[in-house]
Formats: structure tokens, C-alpha cells, sequence
């Protein structure tokens, strides 16, 4: 199997290297090609790669700045590309941050920003892959991973899955917390619904039973992990379900801004700082690459979600010993190859980010026919065309996912808004329509009102020109 990274220069890349060279997945890829516009990027990661404790050279590793060529003969491309670097992330958090609002990185302002001036290159890629590799499967992790997913259906139909490990990890760390060891590819028993970045927990069976009412009522139990910490015991035993680590941006979302105004520099200028001092000395650290890159990814875990916890506070060992997204993504892979690289592939689960339908995601559906029912939601209550993130089945076929419960009404109507928030961002993205990128704005929760919206998107415009010249007759 070829691999292409799009993105290949990413903090993360030698994550996936190091998991495809040994353990479970060595064998599964025969040729790695890593795709980046930054050659210093792309030189700093070959060389963390070169220095990796254990490296295997079985796995060739081929950089290029080339992406027609890197695509020719690819059978899977990940994509984990930033437009724009983390300088932009940094204006993604500062513009809103100026104007009172929440400045996250892919929740609210800034994860509009982020997929406004993101779709239009992954789109792109989406063509590309068309042209040089039209069998190809895109396992998509650019951020925001739902909206790029649902903007690139279209163009892919179900060739593309959107991942995120934030919560097939608050899967796992609740069935620790509760006792449970769950099968490996297996999610039987467990319910989970939602949009990236914006989901519940809500059943987790042992024996047929429903454990989680009772690790919601168990404080210490809660205590032991990262969700469990974020939201008071008592919040969680009303609501009755386990909330993503980012529905804190929801849930708390005075307290958060106030968190994050009060820091010293946003994440984004922490990480921006971080990797503008790191990268030029891993190019020629030599043999020393791959341990200045492993302290800085864990000083950069370390300060995830820092503004909803105390201080001191610690993330789990087991977040900061790495291994999340890339996981999620070799073992999609390994579903779709089917025979695993020479190995016993076969199905695996997965949350993830698909089509919102119970047929195949590998045929993208069609309007129903006079006398024919219309395709099926998976998640009761949003549009089965709809991009969600739920429990799929994961077969050389596609991502198949499976039928959950309806959400009752305080988080369906939370989902039903957000919803309507990224499809008007997808519009606004693909058909450069300026007046759905100022709806977008106003309809989200953590913004709700047209006169930040248009300041907003103001700001974004000044900070990225490229937006401005997107907007094509869409009612500037």
C-alpha cells in the first residue's frame, strides 16, 4: 500500500511513522510519501524520523513538495493540512478573543475562520485525487474535521471518512474508569452521538447492562479522568451522559473565555512560539532529532485544554505518552485494505466522522424515487446526507455507521444549530458565498448575533486577504 501524508510536514507525521514501522501496523504501508509546500518543514521531519529509536528503513519514506506526483499510484492519502500555519491559528484566536468572543481553534469563530480558508484546498486535493487517484481512499483529519469531511462528499462521495480521536478516547477512558475492557475494533454496547468536537456518551454496556448512570454518580471514579474532571460530578449525574472534552466550550463558556483572556499567550501563539524555535533545530540536530521533537509534543499535550483545568492539574499518562488520532487513522486503514497487508484485516468499529445515513457510505445516497422511502438517518433527528460523528463499522467497503438513539431535545437542538452553522460555513467555503459565512457567524451558539458577525468576519478578512478574494457575487 502507497501512503500519501498531504500535510507531511506536521508536528504529528512521525506519530503515525512510528506506528507503521513497528507493533501492529508494520507491513501495512510499503511506500510513504510525505507532501508539504514548506521544504523546511519537510526536511525537519525526515530528520525526526531518521533518528527514531528502532528505525526501520523497510518502510521507505519519499518527501515532496510535488502533490500531482506524490498522488500518482496512492491508494490512501491522509490529510492533516493548516492553510496558512499556526500564524493563522494564532489570528483565528485573536480576532475572536478581541471582540469577547470564546477564541478556540475549531469551536465557534475561530473553527468558522479555520474552515473558510481550509475547504477551499482540501477541495483541491478532493480533485486531484480524482485525476491521479480516483480509487483512492482520503482519511481526512484536517480540522474541522466535520465540516471538511461534509464539503468534500460531494467530490469523493464516500471515499472520504473524517476522523478525530477525542471521542473514541473519552470511550476508552470511561470503560476504564467503569472496570471494562473493550474488544479491540469493537464498540458493542456503546452509544455515542454527535458532530465532531460536539458529542455525548450515553450508553456503555457490560452484560447487557447500561454501566454508565453509575459511573456518573461515582466522584472518584470521575475524578480518575480527563472528562470526568471537566464538568462537576453533580452536572453529570443530571445530564446523564458523558460529554467531548469540548463541550466544556458550551457548557462553561463564560468561565472558558475568562481562562483563556487571562493567559499569557493564546494555545495558538504557544505552539506558533514552539514550533518557530523547534523546527530550524531539528533539520540538524542529527541523532538528537527525534528526542527534542518527542519533549516538545509532550509539553504541547501537556497544554491541551489547559484553560479548564487548575493549576498543576495533569492530563492522563496515557495522552501524554502519544498515540490518539494516528491510532484511529491505521486502523481505518486496515479495515479498508481488507487484507491488512498480508494480515487478517476484516471489520473494525470506529467513531467517526461519515454520512449521516444507514446504507453504505460507499454509495452516496440518492433522492428516493416516487413510492420509495427516503434514506434513513443514523443519528435520529439531523439529515441523513448530513456529515455526523457516530459508531461506524469500518470494512474495504467504506464506513458503514451504525443506528444510534435520538438525542433528547436540549442536545438535539444543540446539534440541530451547530448543524445549520457548518453546512452554512460549507456553502460559504464552496461556493464562496459571503453572506452564508456572515449566517454562519451569527447563528452559532457561542457568537449568536449578527453585529459580531459582521465584525468577525471583518477581522478575518483583514487578517487573511485570501478570504476576501473568495467571496464570488455571494452578496458582498
Amino acid at each position: 500500500m502507497r501512503l500519501l501524508i498531504a500535510g507531511g510536514g506536521g508536528f504529528r507525521v512521525p506519530l503515525i511513522y512510528r506506528a507503521l514501522a513497528s507493533g501492529r501496523y508494520a507491513g501495512l504501508v510499503t511506500e510513504l510519501v510525505l507532501h508539504d509546500v514548506d521544504t523546511a518543514r519537510l526536511d525537519a521531519v525526515t530528520a525526526v524520523l531518521r533518528s527514531m529509536p528502532g528505525h526501520h528503513t523497510s518502510l521507505p519514506v519519499q518527501a515532496t513538495t510535488d502533490l500531482r506526483e506524490g498522488l500518482s499510484g496512492t491508494t490512501i492519502v491522509f490529510a492533516a493540512i493548516r492553510p496558512g500555519g499556526t500564524a493563522g491559528r494564532v489570528a483565528d484566536e485573536k480576532v475572536a478573543q478581541r471582540l469577547g468572543v470564546l477564541g478556540q481553534e475549531t469551536t465557534g469563530a475561530g473553527g468558522i475562520s479555520y474552515a473558510l480558508r481550509t475547504i477551499p484546498h482540501m477541495l483541491e486535493l478532493a480533485r486531484l485525487m480524482r485525476e491521479h487517484c480516483p480509487e483512492a481512499w482520503l482519511i481526512n483529519f484536517t480540522n474541522p474535521a466535520g465540516m471538511v469531511t461534509e464539503a468534500l462528499l460531494p467530490v469523493l462521495g464516500g471515499h472520504v471518512i473524517g476522523i478525530c480521536d477525542s471521542a473514541g478516547a473519552l470511550v476508552h477512558r470511561a470503560a476504564r474508569a467503569a472496570g471494562l475492557a473493550l474488544p479491540e475494533g469493537r464498540l458493542d454496547g456503546v452509544g455515542y452521538y454527535g458532530l465532531n468536537h460536539l458529542g455525548w456518551l450515553y450508553r456503555l454496556e457490560s452484560g447487557g447492562r447500561d454501566v454508565l448512570p453509575d459511573l456518573l454518580k461515582d466522584a472518584a471514579a470521575l475524578q480518575s479522568f480527563e472528562e470526568g474532571r471537566l464538568f462537576p460530578p453533580e452536572f453529570l449525574a443530571g445530564l446523564g451522559l458523558l460529554p467531548n472534552e469540548y463541550l466544556f466550550y458550551y457548557y462553561h463558556a463564560g468561565a472558558a473565555r475568562q481562562a483563556m483572556q487571562a493567559m499569557a499567550r493564546t494555545r495558538g501563539e504557544a505552539i506558533h512560539g514552539q514550533q518557530q524555535e523547534l523546527y530550524p533545530r531539528l533539520a540538524t540536530a542529527g541523532a538528537d532529532a527525534y528526542r527534542l521533537w518527542d519533549e516538545a509534543r509532550r509539553s504541547r499535550e501537556e497544554g491541551y485544554l489547559a484553560e479548564a483545568r487548575g493549576d498543576g492539574e495533569r492530563r492522563d499518562e496515557d495522552d501524554l505518552a502519544g498515540g490518539g488520532y494516528e491510532r484511529v487513522a491505521l486502523a481505518a486503514m486496515l479495515a479498508l485494505d481488507g487484507n491488512g497487508g498480508g494480515r487478517q484485516g476484516g471489520e473494525t468499529q470506529l467513531i467517526l466522522n461519515t454520512r449521516n445515513t444507514l446504507q453504505s457510505s460507499g454509495v452516496a445516497p440518492r433522492p428516493a424515487a416516487a413510492g420509495q422511502s427516503a434514506p434513513q438517518p443514523a443519528l435520529p433527528g439531523l439529515p441523513a446526507d448530513a456529515v455526523v460523528e457516530i459508531p461506524c463499522t469500518v470494512t474495504p467497503g467504506g464506513a458503514v455507521p451504525l443506528p444510534q438513539e435520538a438525542p433528547a431535545e436540549p442536545q438535539l437542538g444543540l446539534l440541530r444549530r451547530v448543524k445549520e452553522v457548518e453546512q452554512l460555513t460549507v456553502r460559504a467555503a464552496s461556493e464562496g458565498n459571503r453572506d452564508a459565512a456572515l449566517a454562519a457567524f451569527a447563528r452559532h451558539p457561542l457568537v449568536d448575533s449578527e453585529d459580531l458577525a459582521v465584525k468577525l468576519l471583518a477581522g478575518y478578512e483583514e487578517a487573511f486577504p485570501a478570504l476576501g478574494k473568495m467571496w464570488q457575487g455571494g452578496g458582498r
